[in-house]
């Protein structure tokens, strides 16, 4: 079997970055760089990334200006070529309007060929104009994510698959290639910024909840993640604390307080995203976002548990907004030199042994096969599908769906 390329030592967390990879004009110097400019100027953050002690790069997935990752499976690959422990993953796949064939197919391939160091956030998108662009109907949104993630999940546990759906062809005797790495599908997010129903998905399969933390008071999320953690428990996945979260963020760090200030504020009035709004002062009172000394934004981030219960994973976006390659380089260093290792220990302080660490490919081959040599297969254990109920790396399938869940009708539908 193949092993995991490096290892992560996650102490119960991984932290990391993600980016939107928005091609943004830099208000100080006005200048915009083109795509292959952003395009290589965000492989050296990832690559940055690991070098600065972090654990995770995610990319997330777009089909219009002023973005240029349309197709995050070839960046990932090539962020995973060049390093060598760090996971790689996206924020967000879009479920919706992809065929759950092909992300099957491409995302199989991406593990393959990282070791098994990666995985990947399911999510709807918020580009409206996305769903016509790939043929698909806006008003069916919930329906294809329910639809399409129930026959991707199905692709990477059954060798050969029947089925039969609303959106797309059925399937007769297909067999998706390559299949997952040691027989273990990648780990899989689902990411909402305002949707219970994906909450719900995630819980029904026992997968791991994104809450992406940037744009909304806490409470919006807190909501989301109590949903989630009370719906994992319900569906026999394990205890609410054993759910599997992860959250955003945003921070722009310098030693000094004033000087992040003065020096961050124009690209915040400038970023399309939250620019022309709400002042700086009042974004940051509302939303995670941090703008200050290494201290403040450990001090902001530790209180994370506070508001969420203990976690799994921590992602800040840092390139945004049109901040030079240079500057970001220097949060990366700031974030993973003096934040992020304070963070570590404060999160692990009094962390109950029975909530789960990360996910890596490792731990979940290890939960199928065991501590063996040659990792003989436990009894009843299914090219990874079925790890127990109760664990926290569980693949989903084991429990029945409640009655009358839609997550449990779509889910069935096709089944052999």
């Amino acid at each position: 079997m193949n092993e995991q390329i490096g290892t992560v030592d996650t102490s119960g967390m991984q932290f990391g970055l993600m980016s939107v990879s928005d091609i943004t004009q830099d208000p100080v110097s006005g200048k915009t760089p083109s795509e292959a400019e952003r395009i290589q100027a965000t492989l050296t953050i990832a690559k940055h990334a690991e070098e600065a002690g972090l654990d995770v790069f995610a990319i997330g997935e777009h089909h219009n200006p002023p973005f240029w990752s349309s197709s995050p499976t070839t960046f990932l690959a090539a962020v995973a070529a060049q390093t060598e422990r760090l996971i790689v993953s996206t924020s967000t796949t879009l479920i919706t309007t992809n065929d759950p064939v092909k992300i099957a197919e491409d995302y199989a391939m991406l593990q393959h060929v990282s070791g098994g160091r990666m995985d990947l956030m399911m999510g709807r998108g918020n580009t409206g104009p996305v769903y016509p662009w790939f043929g698909q109907d806006i008003r069916q949104g919930l329906p294809l994510a329910i639809e399409n993630y129930a026959l991707l999940h199905k692709l990477w546990r059954e060798d050969v698959v029947d089925w039969e759906g609303k959106f797309r062809t059925p399937l007769q005797g297909f067999t998706s290639t390559p299949r997952p790495l040691d027989g273990v599908a990648p780990f899989v997010w689902h990411g909402s910024i305002r949707t219970p129903e994906i909450a719900e998905q995630a819980a029904y399969y026992g997968d791991g909840f994104f809450a992406n933390n940037i744009f909304w008071p806490k409470e919006h999320y807190q909501r989301l993640i109590e949903l989630y953690r009370q719906r994992y428990a319900h569906y026999g996945h394990g205890t609410a604390e054993q759910a599997i979260v992860g959250l955003g963020g945003q921070a722009f760090i310098r030693p000094n307080s004033q000087d992040a200030v003065n020096e961050f504020r124009p690209y915040f009035d400038n970023a399309p995203v939250y620019g022309h709004g709400p002042s700086m002062e009042d974004f940051t009172e509302m939303t995670p976002l941090t703008v200050g000394s290494p201290q403040q934004v450990i001090d902001r981030y530790a209180a994370m548990r506070d508001h969420f219960g203990d976690y799994q994973r921590q992602l800040f976006l840092m390139d945004h907004a049109g901040l030079p390659l240079k500057i970001v380089l220097e949060q990366i260093d700031l974030l993973g030199g003096e934040v992020v290792p304070v963070l570590r220990k404060e999160l692990a302080k009094n962390r109950p042994a029975t909530v789960p660490d990360a996910p890596t490919h490792a731990a979940r081959v290890k939960a199928v096969y065991g501590d063996g040599p040659t990792r003989q297969a436990r009894p009843g254990a299914n090219r990874g599908d079925n790890l127990t109920a109760g664990s926290p790396y569980q693949a989903g399938g084991a429990v029945p769906p409640a009655a009358g869940s839609a997550f449990g009708a779509a889910a069935t539908k096709g089944a052999n």
